[in-house]
């Protein structure tokens, strides 16, 4: 029997990636975002590999969370594996001039965010005994850098947090681990930088970055490990980056 996936952050990027390499591996995937249109295309998408049920909602609000995952229908009730990717970054300001606004969003989806959905998944498995966890975190959760501050912040917190999980679901059986990519060309920096595109080019420009997909083939590998196998805490760049400064670019 396939097993099924809840991933968040679905719509876009690294969560989209994971999302079609684990449905065409023969996952059953419960798709989260707050995009609706985008949930309705990857269904279409993948419906014929796998069942796919799209939840739209968004990870900062305590009560939709709960609620959207307790409503789930019978044949995906049962939670195999929980993928917490949905998260976001902000600006690059120096913090005496951070906006309060950004730290809010960052802080709400990329931490609270995570708590929110773990909390509301985590029962069941724990009822069982069985279970996987995976956070997405970053290099960022590893090592500060200028003006990353407050997302930095974020991202040492799912790096805290996983270590958490692991130490209290010991008793319980159930695997929790965590991939930190460095620099993945996705839209992320769009956000990051309100939508200027030519600056978020840049990030990305005279080196070849870490692609989503390079991320999904390592949550397909992780989850497909025996079950005595835990990959605990996986750090992953490009091989142009050598650290959260040292890009080596060809400009």
């Amino acid at each position: 029997m396939s097993k099924t996936v809840l991933i968040t952050g679905a719509t876009s990027g690294i969560g989209k990636a994971i999302a079609q390499k684990l449905g065409r591996n023969g996952f059953r995937l419960i798709l989260c975002g707050r995009r609706q249109e985008r949930l309705d295309a990857l269904q279409r998408e993948l419906g014929e590999f796998t069942q796919v049920h799209p939840l739209n909602f968004d990870v900062r609000e305590r009560d939709a969370v709960q609620e959207k995952i307790a409503g789930l229908p019978k044949e995906f009730q049962t939670i195999d594996i929980l993928v917490n990717n949905a998260g976001n970054a902000h600006g690059l300001d120096l913090i005496q001039d951070g906006s309060l606004d950004d730290w809010d969003a960052m802080l709400d989806i990329n931490v609270k965010g995570l708590l929110y959905v773990s909390k509301a998944v985590l029962p069941q498995m724990v009822e069982r005994k069985t279970g996987h966890i995976i956070n997405i975190g970053s290099t960022a959760g590893k090592e500060v850098y200028p003006r990353g501050n407050v997302y930095c912040a974020s991202k040492f917190a799912v790096d805290a947090i996983n270590q958490g999980m692991r130490i209290d679901l010991n008793a319980h059986g159930i695997r929790v681990g965590a991939i930190n990519p460095g620099l993945v060309q996705t839209e992320f920096s769009e956000v990051r930088f309100k939508g200027d595109t030519d600056k978020a080019d840049k990030v990305y420009q005279g080196y070849q970055p870490l692609k989503p997909e390079d991320v999904a083939d390592i949550v397909h590998f992780v989850v497909s490990r025996p079950y005595h196998v835990n990959i605990a805490d996986l750090v992953v760049m490009s091989t142009a980056q050598a650290s959260s400064t040292i890009v080596k670019k060809d400009l």
